[in-house]
């Protein structure tokens, strides 16, 4: 590696710059779930673009597909025109993800990224409910845009806006008094009482599994309090499934264990299918009271991300086998963070599908482990309100032999750092 390959980054890119600083190296190339730098080394991949690459790098099925509609001048930027992609999408979408689930959404393309959606779906909900004030919960995170910010948890984030971040107010998620459900019923309790000071809001908006939040999971019946309590009292439910859907978690959408049917359901990331930009709004029809153009954006029309998302919906949702096999490899990385959990004290497991957390009583270990597994050729990255989580994310397609050698890294690098080897 020259010095010049990597000065640059130091001496023109922003401070605001991140990943680049936990991991140092200059990468070149990728595939399926590892990355090599430009020194040649490997590393596995347990980060898979935040969430954008569920399907691996540079996924063949999709890059082919890909190169054709380029190869033959497909349309790149259409705004919010008609074109074919965008037409054999939304039939994919009907087809394969929303009639097989009993599902009936409008779909709104409202800009590439979540951030996008979350904002698209804050400003329904007041415009729908006549409301302003929007129901979150600690340490939830949306985004960094004002509006997806207003609804976020982490107070150094919110603390990035530079101005008050007003009509929202924060509730407890679950499990965060510990106490059974401790949080719903004090939720309830000050919506149902006029001298709480907390009028009713437009809307709801949770993660099913809070992934930068430190992988906090929301029991199912949690989630169908939530959803009953909203219909109750005519607020409006956003699950925001940006990092979770897709099939992170096992199904295509996070809530579906619960058997819940939100209002709104907002996706990105991995939706793209190739790590291209993308994010899609789902509503409920009666919902979809936008007037032409009230809201816009000039890359809600990425096309080729429109012909990946569809190749990624046909080849992987056609059946449940996707589901399955991340269940099933689920199934393994539970059983080697609990094998880990046993042998190394102050740390504690949790995840659903292919998204695990090991959370350290000690929150600097997190990011030591995670410095040791990036010299060791794995990518990993902390979440959580004081990074003590070190946070597993690989892609769904990765092989099984990819994920056990993942794990053996991933195990080492807890031992060395937990008994300060």
């Amino acid at each position: 590696m020259t010095t010049t390959e990597t000065t640059i980054f130091e001496a023109l890119e922003s401070n605001v710059r991140g990943y680049c600083r936990a991991w140092p190296t200059v990468f070149d190339t990728a595939s399926g779930a590892r990355l090599r730098d430009i020194d040649g080394k490997e590393y596995l991949d347990f980060f898979a673009g935040a969430g954008a690459l569920n399907y691996g790098h540079n996924n063949p099925v999709l890059k082919e597909a890909l190169l054709e509609y380029i190869a033959r001048d497909g349309i790149t930027h259409g705004l919010d025109m008609s074109t074919v992609a965008k037409r054999d999408l939304l039939h994919a979408v009907q087809d394969l993800i929303l009639a097989p689930r009993g599902l009936d959404y409008k779909v709104q393309f409202p800009g590439p990224t979540g951030a996008n959606a979350v904002e698209a779906a804050l400003k329904l909900a007041r415009k729908v409910t006549g409301r302003t004030d929007i129901i979150h919960f600690t340490n939830a995170f949306h985004g960094m845009t004002l509006g997806a910010l207003s609804v976020t948890g982490n107070a150094a984030k919110r603390a990035g806006a530079g101005v008050p971040l007003v009509h929202a107010t924060p509730m407890p998620y679950d499990g965060y008094f510990d106490t059974g459900d401790t949080d719903m019923a004090w939720i309830e309790r000050v919506l149902d009482d006029t001298s709480s000071g907390i009028d009713t809001p437009a809307a709801v908006i949770v993660e099913s599994v809070q992934g930068e939040g430190g992988v906090n999971l929301a029991r199912p019946e949690w989630l169908r309090h939530l959803a009953q309590l909203c219909s109750a009292r005519g607020i409006l439910l956003i699950v925001d499934d940006v990092q979770m859907g897709c099939g992170r978690t096992g199904p295509f959408f996070s809530f579906e264990s619960a058997g819940i049917v939100p209002d709104i359901v907002t996706l990105s990331k991995s939706i793209g299918g190739y790590g291209l930009p993308m994010a899609l709004v789902l509503m409920k029809p009666e919902l979809d009271q936008w007037a032409p153009g009230e809201h816009n954006g000039t890359f809600r029309g990425n096309n080729p991300a429109f012909v990946t998302a569809r190749t990624a919906l046909e080849h992987y949702w056609a059946d449940n086998m996707l589901e399955l096999s991340t269940l099933r490899k689920g199934a393994l990385v539970r059983e080697a963070l609990l094998r880990i959990d046993a042998e190394v004290d102050g740390i504690s497991t949790r995840g659903r599908g292919l998204v695990h957390g090991i959370a350290f009583d000690d929150a600097s270990l997190a990011g030591k482990v995670c410095q040791w597994a990036f010299e060791n050729g794995l990518l990993l990255e902390t979440s959580g309100p004081c990074d003590e989580v070190v946070k597993l994310l690989p892609p769904l397609t990765i092989t099984d032999a990819e994920l056990i050698e993942g794990l053996d890294i991933l195990t080492a690098a807890v031992t060395a750092v937990g008994t300060g080897e």
